[in-house]
């Protein structure tokens, strides 16, 4: 394990992770990896050994609140409610609140709170019966989006963008829903689609003020180059760090009242379309998110504990970071997106990866995911065949992305798969589009 970076004594601090899904594996190593004692803990019985020989485990969190000197929590589903409670009895938190947590869960509420702030959101409607949904469209024509409310939206293949002028696909959607996921979409959202660039902003927030620079980033979720295929959590993502900017300032900065009367302390993310008539808002991120922060970690400059503790301590904090871009793309195996257990264990549990060139030390811009050490080995493990991150970073968002292709050149792994276009919109449009629109602007 690496050990560069190591911080002297007196600035060695004592970090608990704490996770559902083991989503904050890599931080954690990072963290590690620095110097820093770290705990952590995952709650998910099936994942329980994600990260074994990368770092030091927590089997119960609660107990080793007392022993951290900061803790960190990996996502909402009621985690702020924790993380906000801890706060409250003077300990060291990165985390949400429970405010934070529903401006994610519940998509709604999220928008009323943009609206709130004095923010243009796309016109939308809440329904609980598919009957109703379709009857609306028919008396509506359009082109909509399906957006499942609460836990259903963690099943990201239910996400559907209707393209037919008359709502037409969008009906026969949702008849297919009824039959099928009624059980599953208790409330779900029907938004009125909007044509442009997909882009999000995001910045770390201290609990009184936002932190400098920004982060603007677009992700890349459909399973296939080309933007094909089903939705995944997420199989990449471009980024680059910015003073604030004219998509900053009409959106997210807005928020920042309402998350210093909340006390929020972590990283926000806010998800737009974006064209030459204006911004659109579709939804929060309020926590960190994955692979965006592994990606973000490769940009800072900053030690990441380091910057992890100042946050949480309500320190004016100045974030630094790498001129230029970062892009990183996941390197998955078998059955992702999809949840198979049997083909999970029988293809690719266990398989081992071996890096052509590795000089005795962790390869650069490798980051991990379900990933666990035997006997010295990098092993796949957990469930779910998230298996790395792969990071490259550059003056130009090309070097970035043929330094990230080079990096996973390296990589032997069988059978593993990854989108091969992750940063091709910028240099195609979106670069030009943006700029032109006066969006990345610094105001």
């Amino acid at each position: 394990m690496a050990e560069e970076n190591q911080p002297p004594g007196e600035d060695k601090k004592k970090f608990l992770f704490v996770s559902y899904d083991a989503l904050i594996t890599d931080i954690a190593w990072q963290v590690t990896k620095e110097g820093h004692e770290v705990k952590y803990y995952i709650d998910n019985k099936e994942e329980a050994d994600i990260a074994d020989g990368f770092v030091n485990k927590s089997t119960d969190w609660k107990t080793d609140v007392d022993w951290a000197d900061v803790i960190v929590f990996d996502d909402v589903l009621g985690f702020g409610t924790e993380a906000d409670k801890l706060r409250k009895q003077g300990k060291l938190v990165v985390g949400g609140t429970p405010y934070s947590d529903k401006l994610e869960d519940d998509r709604s509420f999220g928008q009323e709170e943009l609206k709130k702030q004095g923010i243009n959101i796309i016109p939308y409607r809440d329904f609980t019966d598919f009957g109703e949904a379709i009857e609306y469209i028919k008396q509506n024509p359009d082109e909509y989006v399906i957006k499942p409310s609460g836990e259903a939206q963690n099943y990201k293949g239910l996400l559907f963008v209707g393209v037919e002028k008359d709502g037409s696909d969008v009906i026969r959607m949702l008849e297919a829903y009824k039959r099928v996921w009624s059980e599953v979409i208790k409330v779900f959202q029907l938004q009125k689609r909007v044509s442009g660039i997909e882009v999000a902003v995001g910045a770390f927030f201290n609990g009184r003020k936002f932190i400098y620079p920004i982060n603007v980033n677009f992700e890349h979720k459909k399973l296939f180059p080309g933007n094909i295929g089903p939705s995944t959590g997420e199989m990449g993502t471009s980024m680059f760090w910015s003073d604030p900017n004219r998509l900053f300032n009409s959106t997210l900065l807005k928020m920042e009242a309402a998350l210093a009367a909340d006390n929020y302390v972590g990283y926000i993310d806010l998800n737009c379309i974006v064209n030459g008539y204006g911004i659109y808002p579709l939804e929060f991120t309020s926590r960190f998110g994955y692979p965006t922060i592994s990606i973000q970690q490769e940009g800072m400059i900053t030690p990441i504990g380091e910057f992890l503790y100042a946050l949480a301590a309500g320190q004016d904090v100045q974030l630094k970071t790498k001129k230029g871009f970062q892009i990183g793309a996941r390197v998955v195996v078998a059955p992702f997106p999809f949840r198979d257990k049997k083909t999970f264990e029988q293809d690719s549990k266990g398989t081992t990866i071996v890096f052509k060139n590795k000089n005795g030390k962790d390869p650069e811009g490798i980051h991990i995911e379900d990933i666990k050490l035997v006997n010295g080995e990098w092993v796949v493990t957990g469930s779910s065949g998230t298996a790395l991150i792969v990071v490259g970073t550059g003056l130009s968002m090309k070097q970035a992305q043929q330094q990230m292709y080079n990096r996973i050149q390296n990589i032997v792994l069988p059978n593993m798969y990854y989108r091969d276009d992750i940063g091709d919109r910028w240099q195609e449009e979106d670069s030009d589009r943006l700029h032109s629109w006066g969006y990345l602007r610094e105001q």
